[in-house]
């Protein structure tokens, strides 16, 4: 675990990933700064060598940004950033006779605590809990999401189902879109989750608000992890919790 004093907020973060029995190997790559109030989750598509390939691409290129462009934090460096991000990892498939893609979310805060920004690409999502309400503060870019929104299949059907596979963007398509860019307040209290799709889809809504509420990070992130292998652990499974106190005056 990291503890971080930003202003008037300390940031305490902790993360783990685990492999599950689906995949052999993790093709989710876990950031979390020791030294900057930044964290990052990313989940490779598929499990051969352009998801590898581009997981680690991916995050070492974002992090190279975020530490190179430090303490400016705004949406046109994060939008450069990822513009980077998304001609390193297309740059790394070229030569494979494969998909080479992977989702991207992160939480980069301001060096005052003031303001933190969501970077969101793919279906690993951003949670926040805050006064005992449990959100979902990013949008699943997969047809899935769109069809679900937009009435083209009921929920749970097999429809449904395949198109959570579908994904409209991602670190490495080829119309290198852009991601989204959320601006947020971080309030004493708040427990923020970065997860990739293997925690949300198998640790129930209810259960996620409750592990989220344990009094420390790491415990929180523990039981998530624990909570995807006695689902299944059918797929790979990563998190990041970052908790929010009052910095305490010396």
């Amino acid at each position: 675990m990291h503890r971080l004093p930003l202003g008037e907020i300390t940031l305490e973060l902790a993360g783990g990933s685990v492999v599950g029995n689906r995949y052999p190997a993790n093709f989710d790559v876990l950031h979390v700064d020791p030294a900057l109030p930044f964290a990052a989750v990313v989940d490779g598509m598929g499990a051969g060598e352009g998801s590898r390939r581009a997981g680690t691409t991916a995050m070492g290129t974002l992090v190279a940004q975020v530490r190179a462009a430090w303490p400016a934090v705004d949406a046109r460096q994060l939008r450069t950033a990822v513009a980077h991000v998304q001609s390193a990892v297309r740059a790394a498939g070229a030569q494979l006779a494969e998909l080479t893609g992977c989702t991207l979310t992160a939480l980069l805060v301001e060096p005052d605590g003031g303001q933190g920004w969501l970077v969101q690409l793919g279906d690993s999502r951003a949670y926040r809990l805050r006064d005992g309400l449990l959100e979902l503060l990013t949008v699943d870019h997969t047809a899935a999401w769109l069809g679900v929104l937009h009435g083209w299949y009921p929920v749970g059907s097999p429809a449904a189902d395949r198109a959570r596979y579908q994904l409209t963007r991602y670190a490495g398509h080829p119309d290198e879109p852009e991601a989204d860019l959320l601006a947020v307040s971080l309030r004493p209290g708040d427990v923020w989750l970065l997860c990739t799709d293997g925690v949300s889809d198998q640790v129930d809504y209810h259960l996620m608000r409750e592990l989220l509420a344990a009094p420390r990070p790491e415990e929180a992130v523990r039981d998530l992890l624990h909570g995807t292998l006695e689902a299944g652990g059918d797929d790979n499974a990563t998190a990041v919790i970052v908790r929010v106190h009052a910095t305490t005056p010396r």
